[in-house]
């Protein structure tokens, strides 16, 4: 393969081997990675998603690019909550493989390096502008008046006469729990071994990763399955082979509706084996002295006794096909069956 590469001496972007040659990336992340890495300080404090959709990676290809930088520790995305209350989530894109400590340090190295960051970079004690400025004086008591008492007020204007003023509760009142409640009930055997196995499902699929209370939602159907024989290594291998093509969007929903259509049939109670009947012992009818035996199928003589009939009468089959006369020739069997032959005249 000849190769024609001319080095550009401006409007470039260096890019690493370990990168451009990733195993794991695709192309889509690999060109999303390198256009944000090209970028100026202004253009790039935009969403990844919209550098993603100006270079027309939008969709499943946008979410797939995103999944495998995460994965690989180029992209780490971060929920912090800035000085005013306002939660945002900060993303971090980096040209090399960070840890999630490496990607932290980063981030607040830039936060505090940089002067006219974001809420987020403010310093300690630099004063929120979105607070003002006290009042001048002590603080004085709110005016009581301009209303009129609640008797007074009563007959003109309420048509319902107020409530009765209820007594203040204890201090400490002692709470008594329903009896019917009881959220920290262990659940059934079955039912937490269905939870652990639906729980252990991202390790194999990271889209058919569930929440606890989404797990628990699910554990009853993933028990029926673990009470008709089937082990957890099989529950788990069902449930995550054969995913579909175009990815998993709603991995409750997927679950949901393998665990019911595809539920193996109850176990079918095993029939016992009917119990042989033994026959009682009845008296041999050959010769010699009377000896009893169990019959297995209605004969009458023993084995012994059995053996030595059949050799008796075969004898005498042979004795009785030596004295017939020999077959005649096929010829001869031929003319006394057809004639015999007329000469032509």
């Amino acid at each position: 393969m000849l190769r024609h590469a001319i080095a550009p001496s401006r409007r470039y972007t260096k890019a690493s081997h370990d990168v451009v040659r990733h195993p794991r990336l695709t192309s889509d992340a690999k060109i999303l990675l390198l256009y944000v890495q090209g970028l100026t300080t202004e253009s790039a404090d935009k969403p990844l998603s919209e550098h993603a959709r100006k270079l027309g990676i939008t969709g499943r290809a946008y979410q797939k690019a995103k999944e495998l930088l995460v994965v690989n520790g180029f992209l780490h995305e971060r929920r912090q909550q800035g000085v005013r209350g306002l939660w945002a989530t900060a993303q971090l894109l980096s040209n090399v493989s960070l840890t999630p400590a490496e990607a932290a340090t980063v981030c607040l190295g830039r936060a505090s390096e940089g002067s006219e960051a974001p809420e987020t970079a403010m310093c300690p004690g630099a004063p929120d502008p979105a607070v003002g400025e006290p009042a001048i004086g002590e603080p004085v008591d709110r005016v009581v008046g301009g209303q009129l008492p609640v008797d007074e007020e009563r007959e003109k204007n309420s048509p319902h006469p107020p409530s009765e003023a209820k007594p203040d509760p204890d201090p400490d009142p002692e709470v008594k729990p329903e009896p019917g409640a009881a959220p920290d009930a262990p659940l059934p055997p079955d039912v937490a071994e269905g939870e652990r196995v639906l729980l252990s499902l991202r390790h194999a699929c990271r889209e058919l990763y569930l929440g606890a209370k989404e797990a628990r939602t699910l554990a009853a159907l993933a028990a029926e399955w673990l009470r008709r024989g089937i082990t957890a290594a099989q529950l788990r291998r069902v449930l995550t082979s054969e995913l579909p093509d175009g990815g998993v969007r709603s991995a409750v929903g997927f679950l949901r509706y393998r665990l019911v259509h595809k539920l193996p049939e109850e176990p079918r109670p095993e029939v016992p084996a009917p119990k042989p009947v033994v026959a009682a012992m009845i008296p041999c009818a050959g010769p010699g002295e009377e000896h009893l035996f169990r019959p297995a199928r209605g004969e009458e003589l023993c084995g012994p006794c059995g053996r030595a009939e059949a050799r008796r009468f075969w004898l005498r089959q042979r004795e009785l096909a030596e004295g017939q006369p020999a077959p005649l020739p096929w010829r001869e069997r031929f003319a006394a069956v057809n004639g015999p032959r007329v000469e032509p005249c």
